[in-house]
């Protein structure tokens, strides 16, 4: 086949945030894991794609991409509110600094943060993630209640509701995830007063994943934008008692169920002192986990845990810059590839907001606890390319994790895309081959110049319509929180 050049008698895209496009022609895109040249794509009235050609060489009235298309990857865990607070942790004072202490500090942006600043705060992070490569977030959604503790009375879901309008607002699609958050410990029946923000049972929960969904739509597309899901969370087991899971399992419907889980080598002790078992190992044996689950973090897991997790089919989110940050650990990433678990990506605290930079950090712990080289990298099964394999593997993880049955850019999943800038200085020279190698361990770069979601240009040209109006909010809602700068 000849290679495809671009159709002189298409129209060039418009500059400006359109609204929803008909057809567009890619000179290359990542088609069924793999590039493919001369793309055409259709997109349908429902924000979906249609109809994914390839090896078209003209296409008359369709937009032409100014670069290679990628599809938009999941960002699969995410803390909108704690964006407040990246780059406010980075000192100590103490001898001993960890998780623990990185979470009392957190607290206090979590004990004033009001909803209206939630808003600010999301919208600001919701657009830097979709300027990073993400087009649909898993918001963990746990600061739930007033800041003196007491439930909103008017309207329970109120912080829920701050981060539904961020999402609308950037116009990134959104899985929003209530979480159950009942104690404080294993050992510690009741929260602790700086927790006093995140209480709500099972029923809580569950209620409120009822009335958001009522109030959006549920499935629906909201104002030409991509429809809100909505699934449901656990904190963590140490944060939810046995009952409370079984009822929230009792409960859930075919929506994904998230949970923090084996983090923490405390938390692992903890569980094993309060119930005998390791955490993964507990939720295998008691909750019955299956596809609709997510484990996030898994960090500390054994390999017949890992076998676990892969025999009933629940997925695995790994966030390697805040388990970077927090000193965490590092996954058996090569133990979950072998095993096929699905894997997806979060930001968690957002300390970065970049898909490229988290894939580089996951592959990067792995060389320095091994001291090899492209780990990821499978060349007995013809996947030579740790990007191309992670890349990949993240967007079918992604996929679940966030409710979908379809995504990427096939037919019936929803149309969204990435635009690569190829005029970035990380890819000035390289390959058309390795594009994919270069945007993820090349770096500084500013990847992406255009960003569809659900048919509708989010950004283009790197810019987006309401950014200055977000980034003032946001700088007022710093000044705000931070008009102490914040101790050690």
């Amino acid at each position: 086949m000849a290679s495809a050049g671009s159709p002189s008698s298409a129209r060039r895209a418009p500059q400006a945030v359109q609204g929803l496009e008909r057809v567009l022609w890619a000179p290359r895109a990542w088609v069924a894991n793999r590039w493919r040249e001369g793309v055409l794509l259709q997109v349908g009235d429902d924000g979906n794609w249609a109809a994914v050609q390839t090896e078209v060489r003209a296409a008359p009235g369709a937009t032409v991409l100014e670069g290679p298309a990628l599809p938009g990857l999941v960002n699969a865990h995410s803390h909108a509110f704690q964006r407040a607070f990246a780059g406010m942790a980075e000192r100590r004072d103490v001898d001993q600094d960890d998780f623990w202490s990185w979470r009392d500090r957190m607290y206090r942006v979590a004990l004033r943060i009001t909803a209206e600043q939630q808003r600010a705060v999301a919208a600001q992070l919701y657009l830097e993630l979709v300027r990073g490569g993400y087009t649909q977030v898993c918001e963990f959604h746990y600061l739930h209640n007033a800041t003196d503790g007491s439930v909103y009375t008017d309207e329970p879901a109120r912080m829920a509701r701050a981060i539904v309008e961020a999402s609308r607002e950037v116009g990134i699609g959104l899985t929003l995830l209530p979480a159950v958050y009942e104690r404080a410990g294993f050992s510690q029946p009741t929260l602790r007063e700086d927790q006093r923000r995140f209480r709500a049972g099972a029923e809580t929960v569950l209620a409120m994943r009822d009335a958001v969904r009522r109030s959006v739509g549920y499935g629906a597309e909201a104002s030409g934008g991509p429809a809100v899901q909505v699934g449901l969370a656990l904190h963590s087991l140490r944060a939810a008692t046995p009952l409370a899971i079984d009822r929230l399992i009792a409960g859930s419907d075919g929506a994904p169920i998230h949970v923090h889980i084996a983090e923490q080598a405390q938390e692992v002790d903890e569980c094993l002192s309060a119930t005998g078992l390791r955490p993964i190992e507990w939720l295998c044996r008691y909750a019955s986990p299956d596809r609709r689950w997510q484990l996030v973090h898994a960090t500390h897991s054994t390999p017949g845990e890992i076998e676990a997790i892969a025999r009933c089919g629940a997925g695995v989110v790994l966030c390697p810059s805040t388990e970077a940050n927090l000193g965490d650990g590092v996954a058996d990433l090569p133990a979950l590839l072998r095993h096929g678990v699905g894997l997806s990506l979060g930001t968690d605290s957002h300390v970065t907001r970049s898909a490229m930079e988290e894939i580089r950090l996951l592959e990067y712990a792995q060389r320095l606890s091994k001291q090899v080289r492209c780990v990821a990298a499978a060349p007995q099964s013809d996947e030579p390319s740790t990007a191309e394999r992670l890349f990949s593997r993240l967007l079918q993880g992604g996929c679940r994790a966030a409710g979908f049955a379809l995504w990427g850019l096939q037919v019936g999943a929803r149309a969204d895309l990435l635009v690569v800038d190829t005029a970035s200085p990380a890819l000035l020279g390289v390959p058309a081959s390795h594009t994919l190698d270069a945007l993820v361990f090349s770096s500084p770069v500013r990847p992406f110049r255009d960003t569809l979601i659900a048919g509708r240009w989010v950004t283009r040209d790197h810019r987006a319509e309401a950014a200055a109006s977000i980034a003032a909010r946001f700088a007022q809602t710093m000044q705000q929180l931070w008009q102490e700068a914040p101790s050690s």
